[in-house]
């Protein structure tokens, strides 16, 4: 069996003690977690947690999975911003009522994505500035009423055939308009990308602003939030660009810090 990631891997490192508070909320393990899973996944969160420090915040995990994990309310009286990390197959019965599972469809913790899209709500209704990668972006979607593409069929594009060779170089088109085009300071960008999930039909309280070359949705930002961003590459990678890594985080925390 599988051990899950270790949340001591990730608390080491310096950080700026008056810092914005940022929590990030991520999967510690899931059913039927693999080794390379897991070590993919403790690699990106600690990219996620440098991404953060080094940008002048003070992240703390939270495990989504957790039996002891807080309640929304305590994180959002506390967080000064939040993101959310990838992970597994986002449960099947919370975007299609049919329930049939997709191809290649595993790992599902429906308590975890609950939790996840109850925190994504209130963090909307609240302002509290959000960024989502990955899962976390799925997670958004449905959040708002969006449905997601089970598997998708043609997916060389968007992920590498397994593990460990799952991540990508993907080339994506960001609405000129968005608040990611502005961050990134472009509209053409290459990204680190493995998937094979996608957001589907937007939720009506989203917008789509980046696409990849075949027309699938790969980030979301909501209507009237004045910073929640879901994207469904991964800045957290070891191999994505540190500059865009850094202004995506830069910007979390200057939004934080307001």
């Amino acid at each position: 069996m599988t051990s899950p990631i270790d949340p001591n891997e990730l608390t080491i490192g310096n950080e700026d003690p008056n810092g914005p508070l940022i929590y990030v909320i991520g999967q510690l393990d899931f059913p039927g977690m693999s080794e390379l899973a897991r070590e993919l996944g403790t690699a990106q969160a600690r990219g996620s947690f440098d991404g953060i420090r080094q940008a002048g915040g003070r992240p703390r995990l939270v495990a989504s999975s957790a039996l002891d994990r807080p309640a929304p309310g305590t994180i959002l009286s506390e967080a000064d911003g939040l993101v959310f990390l990838g992970g597994s197959d986002v449960d099947v019965t919370l975007y299609d009522q049919s329930g049939v599972e997709p191809n290649h469809y595993g790992g599902a913790d429906k308590r975890a994505d609950e939790y996840c899209i109850e925190l994504l709500q209130q963090a909307a209704a609240q302002n509290i500035p959000t960024l989502a990668f990955c899962k976390g972006s799925q997670l958004m979607n449905v959040a708002f009423g969006g449905t997601l593409i089970g598997d998708i069929g043609e997916w060389q594009m968007h992920r590498g055939a397994h593990l460990p060779e799952l991540m990508i170089d993907e080339r994506l088109t960001l609405d000129e308009d968005s608040l990611i085009a502005a961050i990134l300071g472009r509209t053409e960008v290459t990204v680190r990308n493995g998937h094979h999930q996608a957001v589907d039909r937007v939720g009506d309280a989203l917008r789509a602003v980046a696409n990849a070359d075949d027309g699938i949705v790969e980030g979301v930002e909501h209507r009237t939030a004045s910073f929640m961003v879901g994207v469904q590459w991964h800045p957290d990678d070891a191999g994505a660009d540190l500059t865009d890594r850094a202004r995506i985080f830069d910007a979390l925390i200057s939004r934080a810090k307001a």
